[in-house]
C-alpha cells in the first residue's frame, strides 16, 4: 500500500493566509461586539430621554392644557398622544411613519428637556412598570406606571398619570443606526487597512522565519551533490527548528556511516572473492595436471599411484575451502544453534583426544577446575571451535609442541584458554588474523598452512553464543573463548 503523497504547498503562504483569516475573523467578531454594544447603549439612552420627556410633563400637568403641552413635548421631534382622563384625546408631532423613515432629530433630544425654562426634577419610573413621582415643586401629578416598547425603528414609552390621563411618545432610532452605519464603515475600513498592514508584515516575518529552512534545503542539495561532511550544526537545539536540524545531521552521520559500512563491506566481499578464487586455482590447477597427465602421458604404476594420491589431496584442499567458505557465509547470514547445558570441560577433553589422534607427537594438557563449567550451547559448533583452535595451535608448532587448554569460570562466564609454544603471533597481527583467508608468512606452504578461514569461523561461532574469541598478549600464543550464561552443574547431570 503506498502512503499518501506529501502536501508541497508554499509553507509560507499557508501562514500568511490563516494568521490573516484568523485576524479576518477576529475582527469581524470585534466590529459585531461593538456594533452590538453601542447600538443597545444608544437605544438605551433614547428610552431615558423619553422617560425625561415624560417625567417633566407629569410636572406640567394641571399647569398647561393638553394641547399646549402636546405642542412643548412635540417640538423635541417626537410623536406625541395624551390622552385625557374624560376621554378626549390630543395627538402633536410626526407621525410614526415619518419617524420610521428617519427624519432629523431636532437638537433638543440630545439632552434633558427644559420645557418652559426651567429644569424638570426626573422620576423613579422604571420601565417595567414600577411607579414613580415626578416631585417637582406645585405639582401634585405623578407617574404611575410605564411600559417601553421597541418595534421596527421606533421606541414608544407609555406612562399612566396619577390623574387618569396617559401620555404616549414614540421617537425614531434612525439616528442610531446611522451612527452604527458609520461605525460600520469605519470599522470595515480601518479593518482593510489593517488586513493590508498585517499581510505586508507577516510575508517579511515569515521570510525570515522560514529562512532556516532554505539552508537546510541548501544543504541537502550540497550533500547530494558530493559535500557528504557537510552539516547543519544549530546553535539552539531546544527549538522547533533546532531539533530538526539536530535529526537531519544524525540522519546524514548514519546514511555516511553506512554507506562507509557498505563501501567497506564491498571492499572486504572482493577481496574475499579474490582471494578465494586464489585459494581454489591453486588444487583446482593441481588437480587439472595430474588429471592430464594421467589421460595423456602413458606412465609406470608407482607414477600413477602418486598422481592419483596428489588428485585426491588436491581435491581434499578444495573440498575443504568450499567447505569452510560455505560455513563463513552461514555465519554471516546468521547460524541456527541447538541450544542446551553443555559442560565445557567434556566438550574440551573430546577435542583434546581428537588432535592427539591427528598428531601423535603433538602433546595437548587439559586443566579443569573441580567441578563442571556448563553454559548454554551448541555442543557440535563449540567442539569444532576447540577444534579450530588445537588445529591452529597443532600448525603453529609444526605438529609436536605443546598446547595446553585450561577451562574456568571467570565473572559468571565460561572461560578457555588455549595457548601454545610456537613462535608467536605479533602485536600487530594478533587481531588481523581473524580476517578472512588471512594467514601468517610464516605458514604459507601447502603443508601447515590452512586456508585462513579457521579463525573467522571459530570467532563467527563464538559470538552467535553470545560470546567471542580474542587473541590475548604475552609471548606465547593465547586464544581466549569466553562463553556468557554458566549453567549450575546439578542441571548438567
Amino acid at each position: 500500500m503506498s502512503a499518501a503523497p506529501l502536501r508541497t504547498g508554499s509553507l509560507r503562504a499557508r501562514t500568511v493566509v490563516a494568521v490573516l483569516v484568523l485576524l479576518a475573523v477576529l475582527l469581524g467578531l470585534l466590529s459585531v461586539a461593538v456594533e452590538a454594544t453601542l447600538g443597545d447603549r444608544l437605544r438605551t439612552q433614547i428610552e431615558d430621554r423619553l422617560r425625561d420627556r415624560a417625567s417633566a410633563a407629569a410636572a406640567l400637568v394641571g399647569t398647561v392644557d393638553a394641547d399646549d403641552l402636546a405642542d412643548r413635548l412635540s417640538m423635541q421631534g417626537l410623536a406625541v398622544t395624551i390622552t385625557t382622563s374624560d376621554g378626549g384625546s390630543v395627538e402633536a408631532g410626526p407621525t410614526p411613519e415619518q419617524l420610521r423613515q428617519g427624519p432629523p432629530e431636532p437638537p433638543g433630544l440630545s439632552g434633558p428637556a427644559r420645557p418652559g425654562g426651567s429644569t424638570p426634577a426626573r422620576g423613579s419610573a422604571t420601565a417595567d412598570g414600577a411607579p414613580g413621582s415626578a416631585d417637582v415643586a406645585g405639582g401634585q401629578v405623578s407617574i404611575t406606571s410605564s411600559s417601553v416598547r421597541e418595534e421596527g425603528r421606533l421606541v414608544t414609552l407609555v406612562s399612566r398619570l396619577s390623574d387618569g390621563s396617559t401620555i404616549r411618545l414614540t421617537a425614531g432610532t434612525g439616528s442610531v443606526d446611522e451612527v452604527l452605519g458609520e461605525l460600520r464603515w469605519v470599522m470595515l475600513g480601518a479593518s482593510a487597512v489593517f488586513l493590508l498592514v498585517a499581510a505586508v508584515g507577516l510575508v517579511l516575518v515569515v521570510r525570515r522565519t522560514m529562512r532556516p529552512l532554505d539552508t537546510m534545503t541548501n544543504a541537502a542539495r550540497s550533500i547530494a551533490h558530493g559535500d557528504r561532511g557537510r552539516r547543519l550544526r544549530p546553535a539552539r537545539r531546544d527549538t522547533e527548528i533546532g531539533r530538526v536540524a539536530v535529526a537531519f545531521d544524525e540522519m546524514l552521520d548514519a546514511v555516511e556511516g553506512a554507506e562507509h559500512q557498505a563501501l567497506a563491506a564491498e571492499a572486504r566481499m572482493r577481496a574475499f572473492l579474490s582471494d578465494a578464487a586464489h585459494e581454489l586455482r591453486t588444487p583446482v590447477a593441481g588437480i587439472r595436471a595430474a588429471a592430464d597427465t594421467l589421460v595423456r602421458t602413458p606412465l609406470g604404476p608407482a607414477e600413477r599411484e602418486d598422481l592419483a594420491v596428489h588428485v585426491v589431496r588436491q581435491a581434499g584442499r578444495a573440498g575443504r575451502l568450499v567447505d569452510d567458505m560455505l560455513l563463513m557465509a552461514r555465519v554471516d547470514r546468521g547460524l541456527e544453534l541447538d541450544l542446551a547445558p553443555v559442560d565445557l570441560g567434556a566438550v574440551t577433553r573430546a577435542e583434546a583426544s581428537r588432535a592427539r589422534l591427528r598428531a601423535p607427537e603433538l602433546r595437548v594438557e587439559v586443566v579443569e577446575p573441580s567441578g563442571a563449567v556448563g553454559v548454554s550451547g551448541d555442543d557440535d559448533r563449540l567442539g569444532q571451535v576447540l577444534g579450530n583452535l588445537l588445529e591452529n595451535a597443532a600448525r603453529a608448532t609444526g605438529g609436536s609442541g605443546v598446547v595446553t587448554v585450561a577451562v574456568a569460570v571467570e565473572d559468571g562466564h565460561g572461560v578457555v584458554r588455549v595457548t601454545d609454544d610456537g613462535p608467536g603471533i605479533p602485536e600487530a597481527d594478533r587481531e588481523r588474523v581473524f580476517d578472512r583467508l588471512v594467514r601468517l608468512d610464516a605458514a604459507r606452504d601447502d603443508r601447515s598452512g590452512g586456508a585462513g578461514l579457521g579463525l573467522p569461523i571459530a570467532r563467527g561461532i563464538a559470538r552467535a553464543h553470545g560470546g567471542d574469541l580474542v587473541c590475548a598478549p604475552g609471548e606465547d600464543t593465547t586464544f581466549v573463548l569466553t562463553l556468557p550464561v554458566v549453567v549450575p552443574a546439578p542441571t548438567l547431570a
